[in-house]
């Protein structure tokens, strides 16, 4: 088994077989998948697509846009996120993460996983992990709160 590594720590117990998943996981994969094709990565050259299933089931996916101005670049899974709350959408209940690196998953940045915390409705929502190959193979499968521990959450005045 290859060693994984997320964040520096090895983490072989949460990759899982794509075809061992359930469809409705694999389904979001592939929709990520897709979404990687369309991304807008002239400046860093790494394509990134996100998909995010919604409580009635719904799948909105999205991929990273940069610009010439670093700061109003744009990652996949705010991509997606954002597509969903416009829809009126904000109860979600699974993510998927697709990208190419060499050594280990690419999961969300800081700026996401707080953003996703967000419309996580005090619970945990699974995320997954995967490359981009004609089949994913293998699967990192945390979740938001895991790659997120103690995030911020604004609870005073409510």
């Amino acid at each position: 088994m290859t060693q994984v590594f997320i964040n520096g720590a090895r983490d072989d117990l949460n990759v899982r077989e794509f075809q061992s998943l359930d469809p409705s996981i694999q389904e979001l994969i592939l929709a990520a998948t897709e979404a990687r094709k369309q991304a807008y990565c002239p400046y860093s050259n790494f394509a990134v697509g996100a998909a995010l299933r919604t409580s009635d089931g719904t799948i909105y996916s999205g991929c990273n846009i940069e610009n010439g101005a670093y700061a109003t670049c744009i990652c996949a899974e705010r991509t997606a996120a954002v597509k969903a709350i416009s829809e009126g959408k904000r109860d979600f209940v699974a993510c998927a993460v697709v990208a190419q690196q060499d050594n280990g998953f690419t999961t969300p940045c800081g700026v996401c996983r707080q953003f996703l915390s967000e419309f996580v409705n005090g619970k945990d929502i699974p995320l997954y992990a995967a490359k981009p190959t004609n089949l994913p193979l293998r699967v990192l499968c945390t979740s938001v709160l895991q790659l997120l521990p103690n995030g911020f959450s604004f609870t005073n005045g409510k």
